[in-house]
């Protein structure tokens, strides 16, 4: 039984570090790695990258593919259940370490019709639509942000580093006490930049990793309303037991649903609980 390790970056500029660090950390044993070239678009289907379908030819039976989060796999809804399909139909497992998704056994099947669990598939195309919405937002805030600095005549882009020439001027114009924004609006470049000419000086400096995933936003999902009584009937931590009292009742016919917004993390505990619903499997 072969461990398959799959990487993927979207850009050139970005590396492999914090998907190392995550499968490093997890204790593979025997990982056999398959990293797709550098700036591979999450928008390619991952059955059509080199590196994914190289793996899936490689795989057997039995074999499992690891990935730090699932979103260096896939983007989208239906590239989701695509893969899972294609995992399920060649009997291999996928583990995945880090993110919303790591709580989840996404190959779980009903024991008698062999469908993808309904828990399963409606977690998976909803944590996969608050993936796009945070991301579209993301756009959106940056695009609107741009606009705006574009009406103050600001030009977009990254500003100028510091040159090689004038490095050694701001390192002593800073240890003789000039500020970083001072010192920033001589040079005419940011403030990230001074601070990377004088990383070393700074007296609290911490490294900062520019891979690391960004907060997750708040999602709003609609909760039948017999499994929000099921939920209140348990004993929940702090954070779910909060989501399901701020939640908003929405009438629907003789019965209702519970409108309940929460970062996907508390989504995902609340239907870990709900195993038990699923037919008795778990």
């Amino acid at each position: 039984m072969a461990n398959l390790v799959y990487k993927r970056v979207s850009t050139d500029q970005q590396s492999t570090a914090r998907q190392n660090l995550v499968l490093d950390e997890a204790g593979i044993e025997d990982p056999v790695a398959f990293e797709e070239d550098p700036g591979t678009s999450s928008r390619l289907h991952p059955l059509q990258r080199p590196k994914f379908r190289e793996l899936l030819n490689y795989a057997r039976p039995g074999d499992t593919v690891h990935i730090s989060e699932m979103f260096r796999l896939v983007r989208g809804t239906g590239h989701i259940l695509d893969v899972l399909d294609v995992l399920h139909r060649d009997q291999i497992a996928l583990r995945i370490h880090d993110g919303a998704f790591s709580a989840m056994d996404l190959t779980a099947r009903h024991p008698r019709t062999g469908e993808l669990l309904s828990t399963v598939k409606f977690m998976v195309q909803t944590l996969a639509a608050a993936g796009e919405l945070q991301r579209d937002l993301q756009r959106e805030l940056t695009y609107d942000g741009l606009r705006a600095a574009e009406a103050k005549g600001s030009k977009g882009g990254r500003r100028p580093a510091v040159s090689a020439a004038k490095t050694a001027d701001v390192r002593a114009a800073y240890l003789e006490g000039r500020t970083i924004a001072a010192l920033a609006r001589d040079h005419g470049v940011s403030r990230g930049a001074i601070r990377t000419a004088v990383a070393d000086l700074l007296p609290d400096h911490a490294a900062i990793n520019e891979d690391s995933p960004a907060p997750e936003l708040p999602v709003t999902l609609d909760m039948p309303g017999k499994v929000a009584d099921f939920l209140r009937a348990r004993e929940l931590d702090p954070a779910e037991q909060e989501a399901l009292d701020q939640g908003v009742t929405v009438r629907r016919g003789q019965g209702y649903t519970l409108r309940v917004s929460a970062v996907p993390a508390v989504h995902l505990g609340l239907l870990a609980r709900c195993q038990p619903l699923d037919g008795g499997h778990g």
